[in-house]
C-alpha cells in the first residue's frame, strides 16, 4: 500500500474494515505553526489562496484518504506518480479530482417543521437537503408545533431523526411555548444533550428573563441563543426600512429593531459571564457591536445566514414574497459589513436559517406571506460565488469548526463534528468541487417546499460527495438515504 506507511490511526485495521478510499483531492495538512488547518482542497489555479484565517501559508500536499470504522485511518500523500493508496478490497471510491474535501459542515440554524408543518418539510426531507449541501450535522429550532421546550417534544425528534443521513441535534426553547414568560425546563433538557436554547422565531422582550436565562444557562454550561428583534420596533414591518420600503410602499423594520437587542444583550453577557449567541445578524451596527464585545472579551459568538451576505432590499422591488425573510434583507451598506465580519471572524457561523414555507403561504401578498427561504442545499454555493477570496481555511472555520464548537458537537463537546481531516478525525466529510457552475432548479431540491430565492440563478461550487461516519450519504451528487 502506498503512502505514508506511520500516517495510520491506531483504532481501526485498515485491512479488517475497509470502507471508503478518497481519491485525488490535496491535503491542506498544516498551517505555518504546525497545527492542522483541517481542510483537504485542490490545489492549481482555481484557489487564489490556501492561507490559514491568520494569513500564514498553508502547506498543501495532494493526498488520498482512507476511511474505516468510521474513521480516517490513513493519508497518502502523491509521490507525483498519480494514486497514493491502493483500494483494499471491497473498498467504495470516490473520486476527489478537482475537489475541496473539506470537514463535514455544520448548521446551527435549521428549521426541519417537524412537528406540526410536516407539508412544508419533515426531519427525513430536511437532512437530505443538508446532506446534498455537504452539511453533516444541523441543529434543529424549537419553535415546531408544539414547541420543543419539554423532554418528551425533544425526544420525540431525536427519536425521528435515527437513520438520517446527518446528525440531527436540537435546540431547546428558552421559554415555555416560546412565549418569554416563563422559563423552560432547561436543566431537564441539557441532561437529552440539548446545548443550544433559543425562542428563535421571536426574540426574548424582557431584559429580566433574557438575564435569569442567562443566569441559568451559565450554570448548566449551555449557550442561549437570540433573535434581536424589538417587537414594539419591529411590529407590521415587512421589509427593511429605507429607501426601497418608502419606493414600495411596504412597511418596514428598523435596523434600530435588531442592533437595541443586541446592545442590550450584550450587556447581560458581560455582566452574567454566560456564554451568549447571536442569530442571524444583518446590520452594519449589529456586526460593530458584537467585534466591539468581543474585543472586551464578551462570552459571545454570532452567525450570519447566506442570504444577508448575497441579497439586498433592493431584490424586493418585485414584491416576490420569496424575498420575504426575518431579519429582513437589507441594504449594500449592510451587506458589505456582514461579508466583512464573516471575513475578519466577527462572526463566527455562516447558519443557514434554512425555513421551508408550503407554496400556497408564499402566494400571499408579500406583506402577508410569511417570511423565511430555503438554504441547505445552496448555503456552500453561496458563499463560495460571492465570497470567492475567503480563504479556504477561514471557510472551514465558519462553516464547519465555528457552529460545531457553537453547537458544544465538535471533539472539546464530545461530539465528532466540525474537526480537522487528518488521521484519527472522524470521517465526517464534504466533498465539493469549487469550480462546479449549476443553475438552481427549485423543483428538483429535495425539500417539501420550493420557496428558495436563488431559482434561476448560477452559482458555483457543487457537492460531489458527503460521508457521514465513514459511510457515503450523498455519491456524485444524488443521495443515498
Amino acid at each position: 500500500m502506498g503512502g505514508d506507511p506511520g500516517a495510520s490511526w491506531h483504532g481501526a485495521s485498515v485491512t479488517d474494515t475497509p470502507v471508503v478510499l478518497v481519491r485525488g483531492g490535496s491535503l491542506v495538512v498544516r498551517d505555518a505553526a504546525g497545527r492542522p488547518a483541517g481542510l483537504v482542497g485542490a490545489t492549481g489555479r482555481s484557489r487564489r489562496s490556501a492561507s490559514t484565517s491568520n494569513g500564514a501559508p498553508a502547506v498543501v500536499r495532494q493526498a488520498d484518504l482512507l476511511l474505516s470504522g468510521g474513521r480516517i485511518v490513513q493519508v497518502g500523500h502523491d509521490d507525483g506518480r498519480g494514486g497514493t493508496l491502493d483500494a483494499p478490497v471491497g473498498a467504495t471510491i470516490l473520486d476527489a479530482s478537482g475537489c475541496l474535501v473539506l470537514p463535514g459542515l455544520v448548521d446551527i440554524h435549521t428549521h426541519l417543521r417537524q412537528p406540526g408543518d410536516e407539508e412544508a418539510e419533515t426531519i427525513e426531507s430536511g437532512a437530505r437537503a443538508a446532506a446534498l449541501g455537504g452539511f453533516t450535522a444541523v441543529v434543529a429550532m424549537p419553535n415546531t408545533d408544539p414547541p420543543l421546550d419539554s423532554a418528551s417534544a425533544v425526544r420525540d425528534v431525536l427519536s425521528l431523526a435515527r437513520g438520517a443521513p446527518v446528525d440531527v441535534h436540537v435546540a431547546g426553547a428558552i421559554t415555555v411555548a416560546r412565549s418569554g414568560e416563563r422559563l423552560a425546563p432547561m436543566a431537564e433538557l441539557a441532561r437529552l444533550g440539548v446545548r443550544l436554547f433559543t425562542d428563535d422565531g421571536n426574540g426574548v422582550q424582557s431584559a429580566g428573563m433574557m438575564r435569569r436565562a442567562m443566569q441559568y444557562a451559565r450554570g448548566l454550561g449551555v449557550t442561549v441563543a437570540q433573535h434581536c428583534e424589538v417587537d414594539s420596533l419591529a411590529r407590521g414591518g415587512a421589509m427593511h426600512e429605507g429607501e426601497w420600503s418608502s419606493r414600495l410602499g411596504l412597511p418596514g423594520i428598523p435596523a434600530s429593531a435588531e442592533e437595541a437587542m443586541v446592545a442590550r444583550d450584550l450587556i447581560l453577557a458581560a455582566e452574567t459571564g454566560a456564554r451568549l449567541h447571536l442569530l442571524h445578524l444583518s446590520t452594519r451596527g449589529s456586526i460593530g457591536l458584537v467585534r466591539d464585545a468581543k474585543r472586551a472579551g464578551v462570552p459571545v459568538t454570532a452567525e450570519a445566514a447566506p442570504h444577508h451576505i448575497a441579497l439586498t432590499d433592493a431584490s424586493v422591488a418585485t414584491y416576490d414574497p420569496l424575498f420575504k425573510v426575518n431579519p429582513p434583507l437589507r441594504t449594500d451598506d449592510d451587506l458589505r459589513a456582514v461579508r466583512d465580519g464573516v471575513a475578519d471572524g466577527t462572526v463566527d457561523a455562516v447558519a443557514t436559517d434554512h425555513a421551508p414555507h408550503r407554496s400556497e403561504t408564499k402566494d400571499l401578498p408579500f406583506d402577508q406571506a410569511p417570511p423565511g427561504m430555503l438554504g441547505l442545499e445552496t448555503a456552500l454555493a453561496v458563499v463560495l460565488t460571492m465570497m470567492p477570496d475567503l480563504p479556504p481555511a477561514r471557510l472551514i472555520e465558519v462553516m464547519s469548526s465555528g457552529p460545531a464548537s457553537i453547537a458544544g458537537i465538535d471533539a472539546r463537546g464530545g461530539g465528532a463534528h466540525g474537526g480537522t481531516v487528518e488521521v484519527g478525525s472522524a470521517a465526517n466529510l464534504c466533498i465539493v468541487d469549487p469550480e462546479a457552475s449549476w443553475v438552481v432548479d427549485r423543483t428538483r431540491l429535495a425539500s417539501r417546499s420550493t420557496n428558495s430565492p436563488y431559482a434561476g440563478h448560477k452559482l458555483r461550487g457543487r457537492v460531489r460527495h458527503t460521508v457521514l461516519h465513514g459511510e457515503p450519504v450523498v455519491v456524485d451528487g444524488e443521495a443515498l438515504r
